[in-house]
C-alpha cells in the first residue's frame, strides 16, 4: 500500500508542486486543511514561502501548530519545507518584528548575512552521516533554494536520554542550517519538489521511513 501523505494546506506554499512532486515519490498525497485528515496521515508535509509571520498567522488559522505538536507527541512524521522548516524553529526576526514559531526547536530565523539577497539558485549541501534524507546522494549533489532568511546558528545538542539531532549546513556570504533530521520532526531550508532527481530521492527517502 502506498503511504498517505497530507500537505497542509494553510494558505502559504507551493502546495501542488509538493504533491506532485510526492505523488511522484510514489505516495497518495492529498491537499487539505483538514485537522483530523492531517492528524491521521502518515505523514505530514508542512510547505511555506514569503514572510515567516505571515505563514504563522496562516498556520494558526487552522491549527497548525496544534497539529504538528500532536503528531510528534505520537512520534508521527512530519516534513517541513523552506519557511515549513523555519517555523519550526522558536522565533523569526523579520524587519525588526519578533515573531513567535512552532518552537520545536530552539533557534532564530533571521536575515542571513550574504552580500546578495535573495539566496536562489543551486547549491550543495554538507549533510552529517547516518541520516535518513540524504542516504544515496553524493556529497556534491546540489539542491535548489530561494530564501533571504534562515537558521545561523544551531542551538540543541544531546541531552540524558535525547540523541542530538542530525543538521546539516550550506553557505550563501555565511552558514546556514540546510535541513535538520530529528526523529519524526525532519525540514529542509532547500525545495526538494523543485530539486529535480535529487529531490526526488530526498523524498523517496523520507516516505520510506513513514
Amino acid at each position: 500500500m502506498r503511504n498517505r501523505v497530507v500537505v497542509l494546506d494553510y494558505g502559504s506554499g507551493n502546495l501542488r508542486s509538493a504533491e506532485r512532486a510526492l505523488a511522484r515519490a510514489g505516495a497518495e498525497v492529498t491537499v487539505t486543511a483538514d485537522f483530523d485528515a492531517a492528524l491521521e496521515a502518515d505523514g505530514l508535509v508542512v510547505p511555506g514561502v514569503g514572510a515567516f509571520s505571515a505563514c504563522m498567522e496562516g498556520l494558526r488559522r487552522v491549527r497548525g501548530e496544534q497539529i504538528i505538536g500532536r503528531r510528534l507527541a505520537g512520534g508521527r512524521p512530519v516534513l517541513g519545507i523552506c519557511v515549513g522548516m523555519q517555523i519550526l524553529f522558536e522565533k523569526g526576526v523579520e524587519h525588526g518584528v519578533h515573531t513567535p514559531g512552532c518552537g520545536e526547536w530552539p533557534g532564530v530565523v533571521e536575515r542571513l548575512d550574504a552580500p546578495v539577497l535573495p539566496h536562489m539558485g543551486w547549491n550543495t549541501v554538507a549533510a552529517p552521516t547516518g541520516g535518513v534524507l540524504f542516504r544515496g546522494l553524493d556529497a556534491g549533489t546540489r539542491f535548489y533554494f530561494v530564501h533571504s532568511y534562515g537558521v545561523r546558528e544551531w542551538r540543541l545538542e544531546a541531552g540524558p536520554g535525547f540523541a542530538e539531532p542530525l543538521v546539516a549546513w550550506s553557505e550563501h556570504g555565511a552558514p546556514f542550517v540546510a535541513a535538520v533530521e530529528n526523529g519524526p520532526l525532519m525540514a529542509t531550508q532547500f525545495h526538494p519538489e523543485k530539486s529535480g532527481e535529487a529531490g526526488a530521492v530526498l523524498l523517496s527517502n523520507w516516505l520510506d521511513r513513514l
